[in-house]
């Protein structure tokens, strides 16, 4: 696993951090209970793999495997 660069990008984290602060505050407004704020918080945590989706559209993502690395990671992950 440590020779796959799986996830390590900016467009991984730059969604992960969005979800992440979406779901702290839809967890705040769930204490408050404050269902519109709620509702709000789990936008921006749709919002965060939206915008991980465009930035990986935009090539600041994995970068698509080739066929012969693509089978050497399919055997990898195998054994």
């Amino acid at each position: 696993m440590a020779g796959s660069n799986h996830g390590h990008t900016t467009a991984a984290w730059t969604g992960v951090i969005i979800a992440f602060i979406g779901f702290c505050v839809a967890g705040a407004f769930m204490v408050m209970a404050n269902p519109l704020g709620f509702w709000a918080g789990m936008i921006v945590v749709v919002l965060g793999g939206v915008v991980g989706w465009a930035m990986r559209a935009a090539g600041l993502g994995q970068p698509k495997a080739t066929g012969t690395q693509q089978v050497r990671e399919t055997a990898g992950a195998q054994s």
